[in-house]
């Protein structure tokens, strides 16, 4: 009887565990023997710390919590494989493909985006190349909504749901003194915009929505920017402005880079994104008569599990589930997608696709559903994004708090 290793990596988000007891109940559904979890991802694994998932859950209750619990329960990591061709390479994915067996591993799951797809990636090809038949499956999750093939990535909604909540308030606030006011909220994505689009889901009866959205798709210049904050306050005095954090300039700098932040780089080389928000309400503040104040909304837009949206909990289960049915019929080296079928009513179902096509390749915003101006989103994005933050998954509240699931020091 072979054996499941799953692992999270990237980013944590508020709905990457339901993906995580996804995985886990339907691996013992299928006669997995045991189903053991990566601390800390495919780092944590090489240096031996992993747990047997199948002594720690054993009542029900554990599950639903763990569907509640935001961020990763088994930690993340911000790892990179080598080239399959590196020097040393091959000493680090022997070690990886021995470790694997000596656990009697016949599937491996790995939850993330873009950066744990280049993991599966690599390891489904060396197990290739050395004849290994351990199964390799991707599980979607990001907040980005940046995997290619997918119609979008579980994490995706919850996120959207928060920022649309969020906005809406921001809005309220920013109007209760009637004088001249600009705030800028600055929102995850570094070179997609699907996050900051997602503010757009503010306006409704109830409330004027956002006054400009900035994308990362769209070159954006200061110059211009200030201007249109001029004509916008010449008709309403109070501005709110979202704007992603990877906006560019035409010469591809990032905007935050003109600020005097150091910005570090990461693992993959990934450049570290913060001040932009900050650094336009400088800039503004400067060239208008007016307030301003800038909001960051950092990592609560990824850790709010109590504004998650039912339906993305739902889509972030099945997809785990839906990843162990395909190792276990044989599929290795791909991913679980999300295939849209209707809006009305919202239908979504599963399919498989190389992980190839998926690897270190985003998807952005289409720019047709950006208006002319590039200050608003189109009636296209509104439907595509409604239907992904409906219903909610209440959290099981303990003393007044939401009760979480934690394992406690990874080592």
């Amino acid at each position: 009887m072979k054996n499941a290793i799953v692992g999270q990596s990237g980013g944590p988000t508020s709905v990457i565990n339901s993906s995580l007891a996804g995985v886990f109940e339907a691996a013992k559904s299928r006669g997995a023997g045991h189903v053991y979890g990566m601390c800390n991802g495919i780092q944590g694994f090489l240096e031996d710390r992993y747990v047997d998932m199948t002594d720690i859950f054993k009542k029900t209750i554990d599950i639903e919590l763990l569907k509640r619990t935001p961020s990763s329960y088994l930690g993340s990591c911000r790892y990179k494989l080598p080239a399959l061709d590196a020097e040393g390479a091959k000493e680090i994915y022997d070690t990886i493909m021995e470790k694997l067996e000596a656990l009697n591993i016949g599937y491996f799951f790995y939850i993330g985006g873009n950066d744990s797809m280049d993991t599966i990636d690599k390891l489904s090809a060396y197990g290739k190349q050395v004849g290994s038949d351990i199964r390799f499956i991707g599980v979607p999750k990001t907040i980005d909504n940046d995997l290619t093939v997918t119609d979008h990535t579980p994490g995706y909604g919850s996120a959207a749901k928060y920022i649309g909540v969020v906005m809406k308030e921001i809005i309220r606030d920013a109007t209760v003194y009637g004088t001249k006011y600009v705030t800028i909220v600055e929102i995850m994505g570094r070179n997609a915009g699907w996050l900051t689009a997602a503010a757009a889901l503010a306006k409704d009866n109830d409330c004027e929505g956002v006054d400009m959205i900035c994308l990362p798709e769209v070159p954006f210049n200061v110059d211009r920017f200030v201007e249109k904050v001029r004509r916008m306050q010449e008709k309403k005095s109070s501005i709110v402005i979202a704007v992603s954090e990877g906006v560019k300039l035409e010469d591809g700098r990032y905007v935050c880079e003109l600020s005097d932040d150091v910005h570090a780089v990461d693992a993959f080389g990934h450049k570290a994104l913060t001040g932009t928000a900050r650094f336009l309400a400088n800039t503004v503040a400067r060239a208008m008569d007016t307030k301003t104040r800038c909001i960051e909304l950092s990592t609560l837009q990824r850790c709010a599990g109590h504004l998650t949206s039912r339906t993305d909990i739902t889509e972030a289960y099945q997809v785990g589930g839906a990843a162990v049915k395909a190792a276990f019929e044989g599929h290795t080296g791909e991913m679980v997608a999300l295939k849209r079928i209707s809006n009305s009513p919202y239908q979504c179902t599963t399919e498989l696709h190389p992980i190839s096509e998926i690897a270190n390749l985003e998807k952005k915003v289409p720019l047709e559903w950006i208006n002319e101006d590039h200050t608003q989103m189109k009636q296209e994005f509104i439907d595509y994004a409604f239907p992904l933050i409906q219903a909610e998954l209440t959290p099981i509240f303990v003393g007044g708090l939401p009760q979480h699931i934690y394992l406690g020091e990874k080592s």
